[in-house]
């Protein structure tokens, strides 16, 4: 006799894809760093061996609901500037670093506590980045960049993988600290005029102005 199907689990559902979507609920409630298999049997009402029919372990399972936590994210966030060239190009860093604020803010609580448990954050490494049609909000914000530059609107000699490293790493900085000292996202207050002055000085660098 097979086993029966899970109350909650909706006709067009897998079961694995329902035991992830129950596991990315619980991280997105209250992160994934203490998460158990008990928990998250019992939030998709199912046995707690359950999870070790689909998955090779319950590291699996968190990384890839970690991946789904992230992809939720990233596509509830407003979208990014379509292409080089439309629009001004400072507003559009100026977007990129709202992108990156917001998306870190929303994600990075998730990821709490996980340090002890390498594991799980090399599994979800392994999986194909979330962000930004795959590739990263780094990397994707260096391509615009580059396309820009090919299209003259920015400085030949400027390298767009260091303003990208620039502009997301400050949106990560600004978060993460918050984190270890147990400030809730929700407490987190950003620098008054942040994306602006981050921008201005991106563009215009802090050499002195010339006479």
């Amino acid at each position: 006799m097979s086993p029966r199907k899970p109350a909650a689990l909706g006709d067009s559902e897998t079961l694995p894809a329902h035991l992830v979507a129950a596991a990315e609920r619980l991280i997105a409630s209250q992160g994934a760093a203490g998460l158990t298999v008990r928990a998250i049997a019992r939030e998709a009402q199912v046995a707690d061996g359950v999870l070790y029919n689909h998955f090779a372990d319950k590291e699996e399972l968190i990384a890839l609901a970690l991946h789904a936590h992230v992809r939720t994210v990233e596509q509830s966030l407003p979208a990014l500037p379509a292409e080089a060239g439309s629009g001004e190009l400072e507003d559009n860093l100026r977007t990129y670093v709202t992108y990156g604020l917001a998306l870190h803010l929303a994600i990075i609580p998730a990821f709490a506590g996980l340090l002890s448990r390498p594991t799980v954050l090399t599994r979800f490494a392994e999986l194909e980045n979330p962000v930004a049609q795959g590739r990263g909000l780094r990397a994707e914000l260096a391509a615009y960049l580059r396309a820009e530059q090919t299209l003259g609107r920015l400085s030949a000699t400027a390298d767009p993988d260091a303003a990208a490293t620039m502009i997301v790493g400050a949106c990560h900085e600004l978060i993460l600290p918050h984190l270890f000292h147990g400030t809730p996202a929700a407490e987190i207050e950003f620098p008054p005029g942040f994306a602006d002055h981050l921008v201005a000085t991106c563009l215009r660098g802090i050499a002195p102005d010339q006479a």
